[in-house]
């Protein structure tokens, strides 16, 4: 818990994507989803919903972190980063947003069950839709 004393937590709603790991953050896990390994790596990775009292988003756990959290468990991100990952599904581009602790980030368990949460809205949704409002020829950039 003295980590959590050291580190100024921001809302999740006040989070937005950038190539920067500054994100710190404290939230529950809602739902996890099944580990599975990446094609062409060795890591493990998961995808969980997080929320706190303002907001929800996707989480996502690589190597480690996948049997080291549950749904419930109160989390501390430090240094997190909200960034896209674009991947192909029916022939189609798609962007999808996840909060994760990336290479300098770190999360850890400071507690369990009891803390409130809102379910919506889904930053990882809201940015998605976001994504598909822009013409085609500017997803290259992207």
């Amino acid at each position: 818990m003295e980590a959590e004393a050291a580190t100024v937590v921001q809302p999740l709603i006040s989070i937005a994507p950038a190539v920067q790991n500054n994100i710190n953050a404290k939230f529950i896990m809602l739902d996890k989803g099944r580990a599975a390994t990446v094609e062409g790596n060795t890591k493990t990775t998961c995808l969980s919903l997080v929320a706190d009292d303002t907001a929800s988003v996707h989480f996502q756990l690589w190597g480690d972190e996948c049997e080291a959290f549950e749904p419930a468990d109160i989390l501390l991100l430090s240094n997190g980063i909200f960034s896209s990952s674009t991947g192909r599904s029916n022939n189609n581009r798609h962007h999808h947003h996840v909060l994760r602790a990336g290479k300098r980030g770190k999360a850890e368990k400071v507690g369990e069950f009891a803390m409130v949460f809102v379910e919506t809205p889904n930053l990882s949704e809201i940015c998605g839709i976001l994504i598909q409002m822009i013409p085609q020829s500017m997803c290259s950039r992207l």
